[in-house]
């Protein structure tokens, strides 16, 4: 628990409601939030909200569970909302099912002094006191719900700070990195976006006494999206305005390009706006390359994806995917005849185009918006991590997009239109040159997601990527049938991985 319990002056209803929502926004699947305090305290009424704000729907019925004993509620978070009051002893606890409602969401409990001995010892007490409206809550708990806590008090002190008037808070995604995202409700003004990505600690040095951050040019701050996304907007592309900004915090106010995708109702690529996606690839590799980039009063300067960085990509395969697929290490001399492959083929990359690569461009990072007109109707949400590096990179990233399938039909008339509007504008242009390249960063960037993908599983117990690998794999497979990579072909083959296209 915490040493230093924190005390928290709530004025009236609202501001306890606001404070659920806060705490909403911290919690994660394993949190026993414990409420104590007199009959009238507001214990329930801060309960009904933090369940509200979860369920989105401020009508939600969340009745007190003084007679059931237990509510619950499948939301994004599952919630189960108990009340203590009436158990005759502590045993009863194992009824109410507190166990199974941990290990898959997150537990409120009214009245927990009847069975405190039995309540998980990393449990949040929050003590309420108070009369009228006005409410005191001493809260208590472990050091990793307390910082989580804070982050989001922070976050609300900065929308404080940059909007006139209160707003309504609402989860809306996270996703393979630390970063997370709010949707963020003005009053009688369209949605915004709230980007929450805290600096994040270099981690272990893993080579040349650098990070793995330092060495795959990882966006370590909020910084690099700032700038890129000024000079997409400046060479006419539609990223997201940033309409504030607190680059040491890490907290970003931006443009809500919308919610449509570029699949269709199936889940499916639609042609159409995969092929929008492929004229910006065009547009944007036709763009001189961006140099120092102001922001924040100092200047920007987008890595290059050099061969150090791919390579120590292409070992996530190594690393992660091949053990967790045999179950054991990959021998040295194996891991060694993996490695002198990719650098050939890196050095082979030395003549390739270089532009800005966008790094994520796939189908949750672009938004459609059809009510726009030409490139604008595409909105690119995903850029941090831009460095410059070959063209090819981000065309393989759309036509072998890691979340959905793109079959090699469609993957065929994108690369083929891709080929034909570079043409259009630079008759030099290098097809056979490109085509190598797209291979090499195809099957490049198929390794890495593979090791990626069980890394976030074995590592950070995201296992829902999992169901990517076979597609992953089958990419793979196909880009391994160019002529380039004939001897990685071979060392795939022996590995036992990649040959369901062969």
């Amino acid at each position: 628990m915490s040493a230093i319990p924190l005390r928290i002056e709530l004025a009236n209803p609202e501001a306890t409601a606001q404070f659920a929502e806060d705490v909403s926004l911290a919690l994660k699947p394993g949190d026993c939030l414990c409420l104590s305090g007199d009959l009238g305290a507001g214990k329930s009424t801060f309960a009904r909200s933090l369940i509200r704000a979860i369920a989105d729907d401020p009508e939600l019925d969340a009745p007190s569970p003084t007679f059931t004993l237990v509510q619950s509620y499948q939301l994004r978070l599952p919630i189960a909302h108990m009340d203590l009051y009436r158990i005759g002893s502590p045993d009863e606890l194992d009824e109410l099912g507190l166990d199974d409602a941990l290990a898959e969401g997150a537990a409120l409990i009214e009245w927990p002094e009847k069975a405190l001995e039995l309540l998980p010892e990393d449990r949040v007490m929050l003590r309420f006191d108070g009369t009228g409206d006005s409410r005191t809550v001493t809260l208590s708990g472990p050091e990793a719900f307390l910082s989580r806590l804070e982050r989001s008090r922070a976050a609300r002190a900065f929308l404080e700070k940059t909007c006139s008037a209160p707003v309504v808070r609402r989860h809306l995604q996270g996703d393979a990195s630390t970063r997370s995202y709010e949707t963020i409700r003005p009053q009688d003004q369209e949605p915004l976006i709230l980007m929450n990505a805290a600096r994040q600690p270099d981690g272990p040095p893993v080579r040349d006494g650098l990070p793995y951050s330092q060495i795959a040019h990882l966006a370590e701050d909020v910084v690099p999206f700032v700038a890129i996304a000024r000079w997409l907007r400046a060479q006419g592309f539609a990223a997201p305005e940033i309409l504030a900004e607190d680059l040491d915090q890490g907290f970003l106010l931006i443009e809500n390009l919308g919610s449509d995708g570029i699949l269709d109702a199936d889940g499916k690529p639609d042609p159409d706006r995969y092929g929008v996606a492929i004229d910006c690839l065009a547009v944007l590799h036709g763009k001189p390359l961006p140099g120092p980039l102001p922001v924040g009063g100092g200047l920007h300067h987008v890595p290059a994806y050099d061969a150090r960085a791919m390579q120590i990509e292409v070992e996530l395969l190594t690393d992660w995917y091949l053990p967790f697929k045999r179950g054991t290490p990959v021998p040295d001399a194996e891991r060694q005849e993996y490695i002198e492959l990719w650098r050939a083929l890196f050095a082979d990359l030395l003549g390739a185009e270089k532009s800005l690569v966008l790094r994520d461009y796939h189908s949750p990072n672009l938004i459609w918006r059809a009510e726009k007109t030409g490139l604008d109707r595409l909105g690119i949400i995903d850029f941090q991590d831009a460095m410059i590096g070959p063209s090819a990179y981000d065309v393989a990233s759309l036509c072998q997009d890691a979340r959905v399938t793109v079959d090699q039909e469609l993957a065929g008339q994108l690369l083929d239109r891709y080929v034909m509007a570079r043409q259009a504008g630079d008759p030099d242009f290098d097809e056979a040159g490109f085509r190598k390249a797209y291979a090499i960063m195809a099957a490049q960037r198929a390794a890495k997601i593979l090791g990626i993908f069980v890394r976030l599983k074995q590592r950070d117990g995201k296992a829902g990527y999992l169901r990517h690998l076979p597609r992953i794999e089958a990419y793979i497979a196909a880009s391994l049938q160019h002529p380039v990579l004939q001897p990685l072909r071979f060392w795939f083959a022996k590995a036992g991985i990649g040959q369901s296209e062969s």
